[in-house]
């Protein structure tokens, strides 16, 4: 480059830099529209029609009206603003938000992690990173109780995927409630129109949303903020019109004073509906899970400039209009509209929900997908569906079966009251399993006194169970729906769980030791073939008990011997350069090796590249460095000096020499190349659990039944790793737990 330009890109980029992040950040707020805040910005449809669906009426002095817009602004504020944006969103794994980010921290600040596998080397990695702050005297007493207890170990894992499966639930109950209420406003202008048309309409929708789902979100991208954007404006021109139309004093019911009022004169009906209140905040855990794809300020200035006015509006004037017709409760909404724009709202209106719909969806295969990366989850197919954005992922199988439960919900219940009965005690319990994780974090994270915590646990954690006890009241009247789809994803990934950390278990006690192979080759003519074995095991130290059966029945090594330990560790992302780590078995002569290759939870464990050709790269300069430095004591090996001294005098070196008297150090890397050349061939062990005779009913069904399902229809290891058949050497195994 032309050094005078050189000066002068530098200068002009010194000059604007406080402007290009400024416009960096309002880009990011302004995409963040239709990805984050396309299922809250919906939630107008339906809010006020599900509080007031139950015994709750409306009175001549606007009692009601008035309490229940209290408790929409201070619900809005204080759990979305003040929990979410002020709070919550500083809890950040590496950048990424949600869940499993929170469980993360906990696992790498307190050692909860239950995954197998565990090195210290893990903890140098450049996302391992934790608080160097020394801890107090409660984050040490908190640590130490889950180290000598670790039942609330597990405990806390299922309270974890507690608040994934709602969520699960959230991504099934979203679509059928949004586009349902959207569709149904046509009876406004259509009375006569029969609500199966209606139903017909939003399931032949919903189908299409499903359709289009394995295109990628990024291909439709480009439409989601500005129909958000353009809905979130319609709803509040038309709140601020209604409020100055119908009327002016609504702005009264901002005092907390008329929540008071409310709960006083309507009892239990009005803590009933309180069910129906808290849909209102429906998607703020989007803000915090999504929070990767974006930054922290650019959610926050988008939320707090543009969706939280917009959407206080439009409550304002909803609530106004239905404060001089009472008996438009039921279509409130639509009725709330002006002549004049009520069809191009409308359309706006479903095309919002579809776009809220599309975030939940997307947001439900990121679940699985880091489920899956947690042992939580049987492996399905995960496709990439764009080349530039990481996180846009399409599943399959989830996409099926999601379509079919939201058309079952939809044909089943065909009522936007009962759905939201449902919908709302799926939102409060992620809400409270988030508030949970946020008081550990408090103290074992950040650091802070036991009573930052408390506070933060009883002010955001009475409020939400103040909903989810409202919502458990309904639970007859649609409430059912998440709690069965919960208890069944709860029961596949408990499940799930159970048998592959047994299965790990097994392993490790039934592991074979290196002195215990070699000491076998002599008897059995084990023999050097050419060309490289891979052999996949679940250890990250020792050998499997596969491999032993294996060579019982065929005494036989590959010249090149590899053990590949394919595992995740507790942090969002692994950088490719952290990726493999190398490591010698044995002494130099018996050219194996050790792979781990490591993924985070956010991690597709589906490479780009080659991965034989990345392998080989890596163990050559592993070779090539460790010749240059011989003589260095850091030097990863995983025997000592005193046994590798036995091997060398022992009769089998000449055996895993294969004749060849000549080999100094400095071939090793053409050899490895070479038995590349003469072909690489993969060996995974293909397991089977069985139940001991002595195990319960409930165990024997979990394993031998459950199990063994998911097992068999879950997507194979091979077909995972993308390994073609023609390389593929399999060697079976029966375990017990």
């Amino acid at each position: 480059m032309n050094p005078s330009h050189q000066v002068m890109e530098q200068g002009t980029s010194q000059q604007n830099l406080k402007r290009g992040c400024c416009a960096t950040v309002l880009t990011l707020a302004y995409q963040s529209l239709g990805v984050v805040y396309g299922d809250l910005s919906t939630s107008p449809l339906y809010v006020y029609k599900t509080t007031f669906s139950g015994k709750l009426s409306l009175k001549e002095d606007d009692e009601e009206i008035f309490g229940v817009l209290s408790f929409i602004f201070w619900t809005f504020t204080i759990i979305a603003l003040f929990k979410y944006v002020f709070i919550v969103m500083s809890a950040d794994d590496n950048g990424e938000g949600g869940t499993f980010a929170l469980y993360s921290l906990l696992c790498r600040n307190a050692r909860l992690s239950i995954l197998p596998n565990q090195q210290p080397t893990d903890e140098k990695l450049s996302t391992y990173a934790t608080q160097d702050s020394a801890d107090t005297w409660q984050s040490s007493l908190l640590k130490l109780f889950f180290e000598k207890h670790p039942r609330f170990q597990r405990g806390l894992l299922i309270f974890v995927l507690l608040g994934t499966c709602m969520a699960i639930g959230d991504g099934v109950i979203t679509p059928a409630i949004s586009v349902l209420s959207a569709v149904s406003g046509v009876k406004v202008k259509i009375s006569h129109l029969h609500d199966n048309y209606v139903v017909v309409i939003s399931c032949i929708i919903l189908v299409g949303l499903f359709s289009i789902q394995h295109h990628g979100t990024h291909r439709v991208a480009f439409l989601f903020a500005p129909v958000v954007a353009a809905w979130l404006l319609c709803i509040s021109g038309i709140g601020i019109y209604n409020i100055y139309h119908w009327n002016p004093k609504i702005y009264l019911a901002l005092s907390p004073f008329y929540m008071l009022r409310f709960i006083r004169a309507t009892g239990v009906e009005g803590w009933l509906s309180l069910g129906g209140v808290v849909l209102s905040i429906t998607g703020v855990e989007t803000m915090f899970a999504d929070l990767g794809h974006f930054s922290a300020l650019s959610i926050k200035i988008a939320f707090t400039c543009l969706v939280y006015p917009c959407l206080i509006l439009a409550y304002m004037g909803e609530a106004a209009f239905l404060s001089k017709h009472h008996d438009d409760i039921q279509r409130s909404f639509y009725k709330a509209i002006p002549e004049g724009v009520f069809w191009p709202v409308f359309i706006v209106a479903t095309m919002a929900a579809i776009v809220g719909s599309q975030a939940v969806i997307s947001a439900t295969f990121s679940i699985i997908s880091q489920c899956c990366a947690l042992n939580c989850f049987p492996w399905v197919k995960i496709v990439h569906t764009s080349s530039r954005i990481y996180g846009q992922i399409y599943i399959p199988e989830i996409n099926w079966i999601l379509m079919c439960l939201c058309l079952s919900v939809t044909i089943g219940l065909r009522d936007t009251n009962r759905m939201g009965h449902a919908y709302g005690l799926a939102v409060t319990t992620v809400m409270f399993v988030t508030t949970c994780l946020m008081t550990l974090v408090i103290v074992i994270v950040w650091k802070q006194g036991i009573i930052k915590a408390i506070a933060c646990l009883v002010v955001f954690g009475s409020i939400e169970l103040l909903y989810i006890s409202a919502c458990i009241c309904k639970v007859h009247e649609g409430g059912w729906i998440p709690l069965v789809l919960s208890f069944t994803f709860m029961c596949i990934m408990y499940t799930w769980n159970y048998g592959t950390m047994k299965k790990h278990q097994f392993d490790v006690e039934n592991k074979v030791s290196l002195n215990r192979i070699l000491s076998m080759g002599p008897s059995l003519g084990m023999v050097r073939v050419p060309g490289i074995g891979l052999m996949y095991t679940n250890l990250a130290s020792g050998f499997p008990a596969m491999f032993g059966h294996f060579v019982t029945n065929l005494p036989a090594f590959h010249q090149v011997l590899v053990f590949v330990c394919v595992k995740s560790v507790p942090v969002p992302y692994v950088g490719e350069d952290e990726r493999l780590i190398v490591s010698r078995v044995g002494p130099k002569e018996f050219a194996m090796f050790r792979c781990i290759v490591r993924y985070g939870y956010k991690d597709i464990q589906q490479e780009n590249y080659n991965f034989e050709n990345r392998l080989v790269s890596t163990i050559v300069q592993f070779v090539e460095t460790e010749e240059e430095e011989n003589n260095n004591t850091e030097s990863t090996y995983e025997i000592s000096t005193n046994v590798e001294q036995e091997f060398q005098s022992s009769s089998i070196l000449q055996v895993m020499h294969n004749g060849d008297e000549e080999n100094p150090l400095k071939n090793k890397s053409m050899q490895i190349l070479n038995a590349k050349e003469s072909g690489v061939t993969y060996m995974l062990g293909h397991s089977y659990a069985k139940a001991k005779k002595s195990s319960s009913i409930v165990k024997k069904i979990a394993i031998d039944v459950v199990f063994a399902f998911l097992s068999k229809n879950c997507r194979e290891p091979d077909v995972v790793l993308n390994i073609a058949h023609s390389s593929l050497l399999e060697v079976g195994m029966v375990y017990y737990v």
